[in-house]
């Protein structure tokens, strides 16, 4: 990742810089005019003064990412200045220093834009939606290229982290996290979650510490999708601001619901609700199937199409009582959780058959 430009030439500027920098894990690359032109256009982000803006205006192309501090609030020269060289960020330190901790995070992230956002809702109670996330963000992770994030928006849930076995391991939960000018550094959310295995980290609540705010759920979500992570988002049965916030940012909406009748006509409730906000939907209908009802049934009078029917797995709630889920390459919720990924064009190394 390439450094961020710092063109200031004010000494206690320059160390405001210093520590909002170091504050956002950014490497700091200090220089005066002249500026190479190919150092000026690779640096994500550039972060000049008022004297240094009207230094480099004249010899360099406008482009975007160009940040103007100065001392305390912003007056006439600075206005002018940051007009010539088309800042987009005027900041007066060190009132502002947060901001522009979010600008700096957010601006020198390698966005590719290439991730995924799945949101799973329950059709049911108890019909296992967080199993079916956990097991989602599990399969996707198995990729050796690939990062995966599990989310846990759901208010009424018991922890993703409890669901896991991870409710002793340190790391970030919601009540910790501090979203700023609706960013986030998607780097450091990975890095500071408590992690499932390797490429996998869990993004999860505390009990009694309520939801999160539906801004903070989309600040989340752009974030490790823009960092190019695989993102599943445990929404259960929370139909409210923070589900719509999660159905609207997902690529693939998941209904899961069993194979009774009256799981059935609860899961055409949720389905009415969701096609009322998004077409790329569909459901995964787990057994067993007491009265013989068919999943292809099932998902015939939710109107929504079948993407994995689910058989049994035996010893699942045992192992979910006994320190957290525990997953294994052949079992029924894994194959049902690479069904759903196959509609997204994702291919796990060593996925479930």
């Amino acid at each position: 990742m390439n450094d961020i430009l710092a063109l200031v030439g004010d000494d206690a500027l320059l160390d405001g810089l210093r520590r909002v920098a170091a504050a956002a894990d950014r490497t700091l690359g200090e220089t005066a005019p002249p500026v190479p032109r190919r150092r000026w256009l690779d640096a994500p982000v550039i972060v000049v003064d008022s004297g240094t803006a009207v230094a480099c205006a004249d010899t360099l192309p406008r482009r975007a990412g160009i940040v103007l501090v100065c001392a305390g609030a912003a007056g006439l020269a600075d206005w002018q200045a940051a007009a010539t060289i088309g800042a987009e960020h005027v900041l007066g330190l060190p009132d502002d220093e947060v901001e522009l901790l979010a600008v700096l995070a957010a601006a020198a992230e390698p966005s590719r834009d290439t991730g995924t956002v799945i949101a799973v809702v329950g059709g049911a109670g108890g019909a296992g939606a967080s199993t079916l996330a956990a097991a989602l963000a599990w399969t996707a992770a198995l990729d050796r290229a690939a990062t995966a994030l599990l989310v846990d928006a759901d208010p009424f849930g018991a922890g993703l982290d409890v669901l896991a076995g991870l409710e002793e391991r340190p790391g970030v939960r919601w009540p910790g996290l501090t979203v700023d000018s609706g960013r986030i550094s998607a780097r450091a959310l990975l890095d500071a979650v408590p992690r499932w295995t390797p490429r996998l980290g869990v993004l999860s609540g505390e009990p009694g510490s309520g939801a999160p705010g539906a801004p903070a759920l989309a600040a989340v979500l752009d974030a490790a999708r823009g960092a190019g992570a695989t993102v599943v988002c445990d929404v259960g049965r929370s139909f409210g601001e923070l589900a719509d916030t999660a159905v609207d940012a997902a690529d693939l909406t998941v209904i899961v619901t069993q194979a009774r009748v009256g799981a059935a006509l609860s899961a055409v409730r949720a389905a009415g609700w969701l096609v009322d906000r998004t077409t790329e939907a569909g459901i995964v209908v787990r057994g067993p199937a007491p009265g013989g009802l068919r999943s292809v049934d099932v998902a015939d009078v939710t109107g929504l199409p079948l993407l994995a029917a689910m058989r049994p797995q035996p010893g699942l709630a045992e192992s979910l009582e006994r320190g957290g889920l525990r997953l294994r390459r052949r079992s029924p919720l894994l194959a049902a959780a690479a069904a759903v990924l196959d509609t997204l064009g994702h291919d796990p190394v060593g996925r479930a058959a």
